[in-house]
């Protein structure tokens, strides 16, 4: 699925693009051109930057042993 139809950017790609560091709608822009057209797909783009992220309720805790 399109994330971007203005660049032709998947979703995948966006994710991809994340992973590799983006952290910012701007950070994905410079590094695979989603986001830079219309803007329809920045709230999108947004949401993926989110769901990347660690909950709060994760970070810095240790996986408890058996």
């Amino acid at each position: 699925m399109y994330a971007c139809i203005c660049a032709a950017v998947t979703t995948s790609q966006v994710e991809a693009t994340i992973l590799a560091g983006a952290r910012t709608v701007s950070d994905i822009g410079e590094r695979c051109f989603a986001g830079t057209g219309c803007g329809n797909c920045v709230d999108r783009l947004e949401e993926l930057i989110e769901q990347s992220e660690p909950s709060s309720e994760s970070v810095g805790k240790l996986p408890q042993s058996a």
